[in-house]
């Protein structure tokens, strides 16, 4: 169990840190010295936004229980993969042509520039979107308050100032709209935001890599032993 003050104090220095990270490198690519931001390795890194904070609990989950049973939600990306660059050039060559900044757009620009179809993408997006992001706040403030030391329970019972997510909430979009959303502009390329990402995915990979260790040789003897 994690003292409360001493894990309040950790998350804030943590965000401190991604918006230093995030800032610097807005800073250093308006100055012209942001060429590392397109290193094809910060653009892989930028990639693993797909192992989200409910992959925690969802993925490795499934392969504590199942076995092979997480590899199906891969799959699909990782046979994409090799064609990607084909699709993502054309998506890139339409949007620059035609200033599209949202799928909405993307969807309505191909039909006509329909208004009425890019308001039903808007909803559809939206309404999507809602649950895929309940599930990330919840991953994150249940794991607060399992490192607190508190049991789990519903949010609904929760008053709403003494709630985690809240305060999660709050933190998560201030950052978005500093470093992601402040210009609705198609030729912006939110280099903070991608390099956040991106150092974000190196903790991600140090994180697994030292709970795969442990569980291995610290709990186990060894792949044998497992």
């Amino acid at each position: 169990m994690v003292p409360f003050d001493l894990l309040v104090a950790g998350c804030i220095a943590y965000v401190i840190l991604l918006f230093a990270v995030a800032f610097v490198a807005e800073r250093r690519a308006r100055s012209g010295r942001g060429g590392w931001l397109r290193s094809p390795w910060v653009y892989t890194l930028s990639l693993s936004v797909y192992c989200t904070a409910w992959t925690f609990y969802g993925s490795v989950g499934r392969a504590a229980t199942t076995g092979l049973g997480f590899l199906p939600t891969y799959l699909g990306p990782a046979l994409l993969a090799p064609v990607w660059w084909l699709l993502l050039k054309k998506i890139i060559l339409i949007s620059k042509s035609q200033r599209i900044t949202s799928i909405a757009d993307f969807i309505s620009s191909r039909y006509g520039k329909s208004t009425f179809l890019g308001v039903i993408a808007t909803l559809v997006a939206v309404l999507g979107i809602i649950p895929y992001i309940s599930i990330q706040l919840k991953a994150i403030s249940n794991s607060f308050d399992l490192l607190v030391g508190q049991v789990a329970t519903s949010h609904a019972d929760v008053p709403f100032y003494l709630d985690t997510a809240l305060y999660i909430t709050i933190a998560l979009a201030a950052f978005t709209i500093l470093f992601g959303t402040r210009n609705l502009d198609p030729n912006e390329r939110h280099g903070g935001l991608v390099a956040a990402i991106a150092f974000e995915s190196l903790l991600k990979l140090v994180a697994f890599l030292a709970i795969g260790l442990f569980v291995t040789f610290g709990l186990y003897d060894g792949f044998g032993d497992i």
